[in-house]
């Protein structure tokens, strides 16, 4: 397949490659917590390093991170913190980037853009989030955190609109955990074949000894039964908070939302961090890389800002259209699962069937590092376009207030 560039005389923009971490239970006790978020940064920087030893790292023009909370451990511009930390080049710049649960994937389109405006020529982007030790919603923000704002904009959290969808297009309870087995099952299904093997890169501490080699939130052995036990999640929120209130505020033809998401069904909390290698044609011959894939094309959109979580639609349809695609054209398509109903709501509305979308497990079996899961899901389709010979992938994700993103991949 040829990688000369696109039409109109643009340069492409390339994945050289795309790798990432385990991703750790979210919690004290998780695995990850001990190692700071810099640090997962570094370890993937090191690795990038030493698959292409030919590389020169003096020819890296910018490291662009995803991070959701930056703040703590994940503050002060934590990309040029890792670069230094790393031992790149001083010349290596740094940037941090919040687009809440979409700042990873926003953090390879950016770098896509810097390349295919030939501005730049070779940039490492993706995203960090240890949320054992940086909880969500740390930095706060008047969206949620200011009672005036929050209430003149219609906020309520993302759990509300996620049960708010199921209600508007009858989800049941089993409908949204029978998918939250499958993704248990699909997950559990790729680590047992080793369709991970190839992206994740153990976390080793300061002596080499291995911390975590692979996803530790995997529940495998997940069934309706054990889903059944689960009570659910914003209920109580959505009731006392007056959260319900405020969607049926909006929504008035509703008249009760059937809460029917628990922890069990919905994004799970990890830590984990992930990292591409993205550049133009030429940067790529000058250091002797293959590339693995080829952005084709980007987009953002946005939907209400009340359910919150149907963004990924607008987007979609946004970024085929610039790729001159149908759905119909792309073979594989990462949604994040921040919420089953999300999902659901989503392969409805672009008439997708499931076996499709996210054929490897999703965020609900491997959790969401929210800073670095849009990369990890560019990763991911890679992956698995090549095992399957396959050529077109798109990644997306629901995004706080409203948005969406998408991302056009082309194997190569």
């Amino acid at each position: 397949m040829s990688t000369g560039s696109s039409t109109g005389g643009i340069p492409d923009a390339y994945i050289y490659d795309a790798i990432r971490t385990p991703r750790g239970r979210g919690k004290a006790s998780g695995s990850l917590h001990e190692v700071k978020p810099i640090s997962l940064v570094v370890g993937l920087i090191d690795e990038i390093r030493r698959r292409f030893p030919e590389l020169d790292p003096a020819t890296i023009d910018d490291l662009v991170l995803g991070v959701v909370s930056p703040v703590g451990d994940q503050g002060g511009d934590i990309a040029k913190t890792a670069a230094i930390a790393a031992g790149l080049p001083d010349t290596v710049a740094g940037v941090q980037l919040n687009r809440f649960c979409a700042s990873g994937l926003e953090a390879v389109n950016t770098a896509a853009l810097k390349v295919r405006s030939g501005m730049e020529d070779l940039v490492l982007a993706g995203g960090v989030e240890a949320m054992s030790r940086v909880p969500m919603g740390s930095d706060g923000g008047a969206w949620a955190m200011d009672p005036d704002t929050s209430y003149t904009t219609g906020f309520v959290p993302q759990g509300i609109g996620a049960d708010l969808i199921a209600t508007l297009e009858g989800y049941s309870r089993t409908d949204v955990d029978t998918f939250a087995v499958e993704s248990q099952t699909r997950a559990a299904k790729a680590w047992a074949n080793g369709y991970f093997a190839r992206s994740v890169v153990p976390v080793k501490d300061r002596n080499g000894l291995t911390v975590l080699d692979r996803d530790e939130h995997i529940r495998a052995n997940s069934t309706l039964d054990t889903m059944g036990s689960l009570p659910a999640s914003f209920a109580m929120i959505g009731d006392q908070g007056g959260f319900d209130a405020v969607a049926l505020q909006k929504y008035h033809w509703v008249e009760k939302i059937d809460h029917v998401h628990h922890a069990g069904n919905s994004s799970g909390i990890v830590d984990g961090a992930a990292l591409l290698l993205i550049g133009s044609e030429q940067a790529g011959r000058e250091a002797a890389l293959t590339p693995r894939a080829r952005i084709v094309a980007t987009a953002l959109s946005g939907s209400d800002p009340t359910i919150m979580l149907t963004g990924p639609v607008p987007a979609t349809r946004k970024a085929l259209a610039k790729a001159g695609l149908s759905i119909d054209d792309i073979d594989l398509i990462e949604m994040n699962e921040a919420f089953a109903a999300a999902v659901l709501r989503f392969a409805k509305d672009l008439d997708i069937p499931l076996d499709k979308v996210n054929v490897n497990g999703g965020a609900i079996a491997l959790g969401h590092p929210l800073g670095a899961t849009g990369a990890m899901l560019v990763g991911t389709v890679i992956d698995e376009l090549e095992r399957r010979g396959q050529r077109y992938g798109l990644c997306t994700l629901c995004v706080g207030g409203g948005m969406g993103v998408a991302t056009v991949i082309e194997r190569l």
